[in-house]
């Protein structure tokens, strides 16, 4: 059971990171230690791990060990899953939104509640006999013990609240709700059902079997502890995916648009006079790309004085006598013309007297789409030589 619980912690912990590393899409937007729903978002998520670490056997016994306390990690776990079921609420709550005093006097009653719950578990742990060691039953072998039994229950009623309003509000939550917002929110109600027939229900009937004197012990042990983390994993991917899916997609447009600007950035880098930021593994494809868009514009304003008329013209024609439409035709000759500037620039040779006044279309549409398509025209041009590096003044 301790590798089940160890993956869990390790997968919820991952999710924290990458949500909590994810940088900002816009200026000025606030950074993520900042953000009340990204900085309750990872707390969940981390204490949700934290939980799972905890509730391991061999973590269990090396508490119990290092405290001298015979089932100390009992009211350790059981304390953290109470916290964690109060960050669960305070997480809805900012993801629901509303007016700033709304939301914190929700957040304030939710903390109002389990905080005492959270003490009352220290103080029944600290009251009940329980010298005998259990790594794996406790709840069901504590089950008829004084304090130990209040404990038991008070913290399965005290996680069951949390599931069952977080149920209420995604469902109603979801009805108003389109898209990835809504279909994270059908995965966090998976997630809490999962959670209340795969671990609570199978708690509370194994120690109600105790109470009326039958075992059903393997309810508890074998069944509640993967199915607990199965759900944890599914409300994670609620919260985390409707957060990372629109930045993952557009790393991924960036990355692709980066790539796609190869042609074009082979041929004219050498002029660029941009400043290369510092190089840092961690830069985001979106960052990379805004950085070659602004030396590729400034390597084509290096190449201005080198542009042709006469090339762009024969090229233009070419293109319209093949049948080629007229945007294409356009791109297609400003792209042949580019790279004959590109061709004298590296041979050194003077700039023209009187070089084309023609603005490219690269240069009329923002973004990285018209340098795409330049690029893409690049590409299916015949190689008509090497571009040797140089320097060329602006």
């Amino acid at each position: 059971m301790s590798l089940v619980v160890y993956l869990a912690a390790a997968v919820l912990a991952l999710s924290a990171a990458v949500l909590l590393r994810r940088p900002r899409t816009t200026p000025g937007t606030p950074s993520a230690l900042r953000n009340p729903l990204t900085v309750s978002t990872c707390v969940a998520i981390v204490l949700g791990a934290v939980v799972f670490l905890c509730s391991a056997p061999m973590t269990l016994a090396a508490v119990n060990d290092l405290t001298g306390i015979p089932n100390f990690g009992a009211p350790l776990t059981y304390g953290l899953l109470s916290a964690y079921s109060c960050s669960l609420l305070i997480l809805l709550i900012n993801w629901r939104g509303g007016p700033r005093e709304r939301v914190r006097r929700l957040v304030l009653r939710s903390i109002a509640v389990y905080v005492p719950l959270i003490v009352a578990v220290v103080v029944l742990f600290t009251l009940a006999d329980a010298q005998v060691e259990r790594l794996n039953d406790l709840d069901t072998y504590y089950a008829n013990t004084p304090g130990m039994r209040e404990m038991i229950v008070l913290y399965l009623l005290g996680h069951s609240a949390a599931i069952v309003a977080m149920s209420v509000v995604c469902v109603r939550w979801g009805r108003e709700v389109t898209g990835l917002l809504r279909a994270g929110l059908w995965l966090i109600f998976l997630g809490a059902l999962l959670d209340l027939v795969g671990f609570q229900l199978t708690k509370y009937t194994a120690v109600v079997a105790r109470w009326t004197g039958h075992d059903l012990d393997f309810l508890s042990t074998k069944v509640a502890p993967p199915m607990a983390a199965l759900a944890a994993l599914l409300c994670s991917a609620g919260f985390v995916l409707p957060r990372l899916l629109p930045a993952a997609v557009g790393h991924w447009r960036g990355l692709r648009d980066y790539r796609r600007l190869d042609p074009l950035w082979l041929r004219v880098g050498f002029v660029s006079t941009a400043p290369k930021p510092a190089s840092s593994w961690w830069q985001s494809p979106a960052e990379r790309l805004h950085w070659r868009e602004v030396a590729i514009h400034d390597a084509l304003l290096a190449l201005a004085p080198y542009f042709d008329d006469r090339v762009r013209e024969r090229a233009r024609s070419a293109a319209l006598a093949e049948g080629r439409p007229v945007h294409e035709a356009r791109v297609a000759a400003e792209a042949a013309m580019l790279a004959a500037a590109a061709r004298r620039a590296a041979a050194r040779e003077e700039p023209l007297r009187a070089p084309s006044t023609c603005r490219l279309h690269a240069t009329e549409v923002s973004g990285a789409g018209g340098l795409v398509e330049l690029a893409q025209a690049l590409g299916g041009l015949a190689a008509a030589g090497t571009v040797r590096e140089g320097t060329v003044r602006a």
